[in-house]
């Protein structure tokens, strides 16, 4: 996922050409106080424009409340997502989930269509990052926001500090059934793309599936780091094939490069698989839409 301020016509005009698989334009910090209320006004052709390359759209939304109000309002029916900042509680996200139900009804579209992504970056809502993640079945997606969360926690948004409220959003996530999104640094620093590829790396490893960015330089390195590698996609295939051939034969035990396989193995081969199979899909819907 792509950050673009909406009030920026330049990156919103060049933001279908970067890749992203979603481009999020944004309402609240990339925009000015004094600009907030044009920006609404922009949303509907900026959405239209961003999404030329099939990526999805998302908003994210500004607090406090009343200001969230009226960014609903100029944003359901254009959006795919909304991306909800500072998330504090579940009942926050019931709130917000509410006014979209209403919105979707007076304007037809279909229950369910507008989702959500819950950005916690506090520390009061991160002790109910369990139950924020199960608050609504519009949310998609959960990320810990590193600045926000580091400044409310009063640490430097380093990876030492970051690590286990990072993992908490991981397992929160997947206790919910929803995209744990992120990974363990900042997205401030996008000159140094090498320790960013590294970053992306590690946090992969431990369980996020995908993020945003803030610089168009970027996104390549998630694309690629967040895609199962063609290796792992070999390696995977051969864990399923050997463990189908031994199930067929009554084998009890099977080995693949030199390592024992077992149920748990198989299981995380095949949801690679299916990874590679979906990224595969939406990169040749994302083809025919550039088209």
């Amino acid at each position: 996922m792509l950050f673009v301020p909406v009030t920026a016509q330049r990156f919103v005009d060049g933001a279908a050409k970067r890749g992203a698989d979603a481009i999020i334009l944004d309402l609240e910090d990339a925009v000015a106080a004094s600009e907030k209320e044009r920006a609404r006004t922009l949303v509907a052709d900026a959405a239209r424009t961003v999404s030329r390359g099939g990526a999805d759209v998302i908003v994210r939304l500004n607090r406090p409340m009343r200001m969230t109000v009226r960014d609903l309002e100029a944003v359901v029916g254009h959006a795919n997502a909304v991306a909800l900042p500072k998330a504090e509680s579940a009942h926050h996200v019931e709130l917000v989930a509410e006014m979209i139900d209403e919105l979707e009804v007076e304007r037809g579209i279909p229950h369910g269509t507008t989702k959500m992504l819950a950005m916690v970056e506090t520390c009061s809502a991160f002790f109910s990052i369990d139950k924020i993640a199960k608050a609504s079945p519009r949310l998609v997606g959960l990320n810990l926001g590193a600045e926000d969360f580091a400044l409310s926690a009063g640490m430097l948004p380093e990876a030492e500090g970051l690590f286990m409220p990072k993992q908490m959003c991981i397992l929160a996530a997947r206790a919910a059934g929803i995209m744990p999104l992120g990974f363990v640094g900042t997205v401030a620093d996008f000159s140094d793309l090498d320790g960013f590829r590294e970053t992306v790396r590690r946090s992969r490893r431990l369980g996020f599936l995908g993020a945003s960015v803030i610089h168009p330089s970027q996104v390549a390195i998630l694309n690629e780091e967040f895609r199962p590698s063609p290796p792992e996609v070999g390696h995977a295939r051969r864990v399923v094939a050997a463990y189908d051939k031994a199930l067929a034969e009554g084998v009890g035990a099977v080995t693949v490069d030199g390592k024992m396989i077992d149920v748990p193995i198989v299981d995380r081969a095949n949801l690679l698989l299916q990874r590679e199979e979906a990224i595969a899909a939406r990169e040749a819907r994302k083809q025919a839409a550039a088209a």
